[in-house]
C-alpha cells in the first residue's frame, strides 16, 4: 500500500479556505502530497495564484480561485464551478479566519462584524453551498477554531466569541449531517507561526520577535506551532484514519491548553 492509498485521499476534491498563507497554504500542499485535487480558495488573488502556481510546480493537482466567504454570491459562484469541473466535494476545510486585538470597549462594530463574518459565518455560507455536493459520498469537513475557542483570551473579544461558535456549530453539523455520512470536526490550534500571529504584534504595538516568544513561553513543548503541524491534524481528519471521528474537536497547540 502507497503512502497515498493510507489515507484514502488519492484524487479526492478536497477545498480548502484561506489557502494563500499560513495554516491554509500548508494544508493545501499536505493534502496535494497525498494525492487530492486541491482547489484552494482566499480573497487574497495574487498571492493564491502565486501559491497554486508554486504547487503545480510540484506536479500536484491544485487550482486557485478567488473567494470572499463572506459573500454570499462568491461561495455560490465556487460551488457551481467546482460542480461543472468536478462534480462532487470530499473534503472542505473552512479555514479562513481574522483576528482583532481588542476588548468590546474599544472594538468597533466593523471590526466585530469583519471577525465574525470571515471566521464563522463564512463557515456557514461555504458549508451550505457545498455540502450538497457531499451528500451523495459522505466526507469530511474540518472547521478551524482556536484554543480561544475553548477558553477566554485578553484583547480577543469577537475572536473568542467567533472561535467557540466555530467549535459548537461543529458539533450541530455533524449531528444534521451524519446521516449523510458527513464528518464534521473542529481543529483547534495554539499560536502558530503565522502572518495572523504576527499581525496580532502590530495590533498590540509590541516588537514581533518578543511577542513571538512570548507566546512560545508555558507551553510543555516549548515552541510556536508551525503551519504545518495544523495541517497534519487536518490531514487526519479528513483521512481515512479517523473514518469513526465526528462532532469533536482537537486541540494542537503543544500542550498549552493543558
Amino acid at each position: 500500500m502507497s503512502t497515498q492509498d493510507y489515507f484514502g485521499l488519492k484524487d479526492k476534491v478536497a477545498v480548502v479556505t484561506g489557502a494563500a498563507s499560513g495554516i491554509g497554504l500548508a494544508t493545501a500542499e499536505l493534502l496535494a502530497e497525498v494525492g487530492s485535487m486541491v482547489i484552494m480558495l482566499d480573497i487574497n488573488e495574487g498571492n493564491g495564484k502565486k501559491a497554486a502556481a508554486d504547487l503545480n510546480k510540484k506536479d500536484y493537482k491544485v487550482v486557485f480561485f478567488r473567494c470572499d466567504v463572506t459573500n454570499k454570491n462568491d461561495c455560490i459562484a465556487v460551488k457551481e464551478q467546482i460542480e461543472a469541473n468536478y462534480g462532487k466535494v470530499d473534503v472542505l476545510f473552512n479555514n479562513a479566519g481574522v483576528i482583532r486585538r481588542k476588548t468590546v470597549v474599544d472594538l468597533e462594530e466593523s471590526d466585530w462584524d469583519l471577525v465574525i463574518d470571515v471566521s464563522l459565518k463564512g463557515v456557514y455560507l461555504l458549508s451550505k453551498y457545498l455540502i450538497p455536493l457531499m451528500e451523495k459520498d459522505g466526507g469530511s469537513i474540518i472547521n478551524t477554531g482556536s484554543g480561544w475557542g475553548l477558553k477566554g483570551g485578553d484583547q480577543a473579544a469577537a475572536y473568542c466569541a467567533a472561535k467557540a461558535g466555530v467549535v459548537n456549530i461543529t458539533k450541530a453539523m455533524a449531528i444534521d449531517h451524519g446521516p449523510q455520512n458527513i464528518r464534521v470536526n473542529c481543529i483547534c490550534p495554539g499560536d502558530t507561526d503565522t502572518p495572523l500571529l504576527r499581525s496580532e504584534a502590530k495590533q498590540l504595538n509590541l516588537q514581533e520577535d518578543a511577542f513571538l516568544v512570548s507566546s512560545a513561553k508555558g507551553r510543555p513543548l516549548e515552541r510556536l506551532g508551525t503551519p504545518k503541524d495544523i495541517a497534519k491534524g487536518v490531514l487526519f481528519l479528513a483521512s481515512d484514519l479517523s473514518a469513526w471521528v465526528t462532532g469533536t474537536h482537537i486541540t494542537v497547540d503543544g500542550g498549552g491548553l493543558a
